[in-house]
């Protein structure tokens, strides 16, 4: 999954100025970064995003440069069998093709950036389509001829239930992973700006936090409270809503009567069986900062549909 909102926000600050975008269209081996990535580049040299990590970037300016003042759209290759590319410095065995196209009408349209920051603020994916042939790029997807479909999807988002040591460890792991996150608690005691600064804090019961944030596949909700009155209505509540990713804390027995009150609340076995308990990786974990990090990455693995 491409992060490109760093991209998105610029995009907005520089409205108006001439710009060109780069844009991953392929990927081979141990790419640095994935298909998708854009790297947005004013006339004055500034830039934000990457297509690389660093490895080919010069080389990106230079032909941003040339599309900002009038050349045509240019779609670079780099391997290692490519001593351009050797010169560049991507020596790390991948391949990767690189779209530039000017931000304009006759490229990648500049109002397309305002669709995809309205689609991520709703929770929707946006498709964009570019016909290679020409360089240019439309909302919507096409058929037939040399095409590149990227998907914009929503951003992914971290629903904590239980304002617990773990979760101010987690709320750290999220924000450095770039997932939204929020904190959920009625109890107001543990829920304070004191505890998790700089973090959407929520005391509404979490069955109804839960049901109005409407999570989706990039959503994870994951219950640290330990009280089966604050997490029970907030797993089946995930659990209705189709969440990407349900966790729970505690023992394997604790699950086990767990799914029992869960059963008799009218949840399904199936449902039940998407609840990652005891949640995390198993890495033998101590303490909250290793459990929070054994939690994030469970979420990171399936949001990656590796879990």
């Amino acid at each position: 999954m491409a992060d490109n909102d760093s991209v998105i926000a610029a995009a907005e600050a520089w409205k108006g100025a001439p710009m060109a975008i780069a844009t991953v269209v392929s990927t081979w081996g141990s790419a640095p970064r994935p298909r998708g990535s854009h790297m947005l580049v004013h006339a004055d040299g500034r830039f934000e995003g990457s297509v690389s990590g660093g490895c080919v970037e010069g080389d990106i300016l230079d032909a941003a440069a040339r599309v900002i003042a009038g050349a045509p759209f240019e779609l670079r290759r780099y391997g290692v069998a490519d001593a351009t590319a050797w010169e560049v410095g991507l020596p790390c065995g991948g391949e990767i093709a690189v779209m530039v196209q000017p931000v304009s009408e006759a490229g990648f349209p500049p109002e397309l950036f305002e669709s995809i920051r309205n689609a991520r603020v709703a929770g929707q994916p946006l498709d964009v389509t570019t016909n290679l042939a020409n360089g240019r790029s439309c909302p919507g997807t096409m058929t037939g001829g040399d095409v590149f479909l990227n998907r914009y999807d929503p951003p992914r988002r971290l629903l904590i239930v239980g304002a617990v040591q773990i979760a101010q460890s987690l709320v750290g792991l999220s924000r450095t992973l770039g997932i939204e996150t929020v904190v959920i608690d009625p109890r107001g005691r543990f829920l304070t700006d004191e505890r998790f600064p700089g973090t959407t804090l929520d005391d509404r019961w979490p069955d109804e936090a839960i049901a109005a944030y409407r999570p989706g596949p990039a959503t994870a909700v994951v219950t640290l409270s330990h009280d089966p009155k604050i997490d029970d209505p907030a797993l089946i509540a995930a659990l209705e809503a189709g969440a990407g990713y349900v966790g729970a804390l505690g023992s394997r027995r604790s699950h086990a009567a767990r799914r029992d009150r869960l059963a008799a609340a009218g949840a399904s076995e199936e449902a039940l069986d998407r609840i990652d308990a005891p949640v995390g990786l198993d890495i033998g974990a101590i303490g909250p900062s290793e459990i929070a990090l054994s939690i994030a990455a469970a979420i990171i693995g399936r949001f990656n549909d590796r879990g």
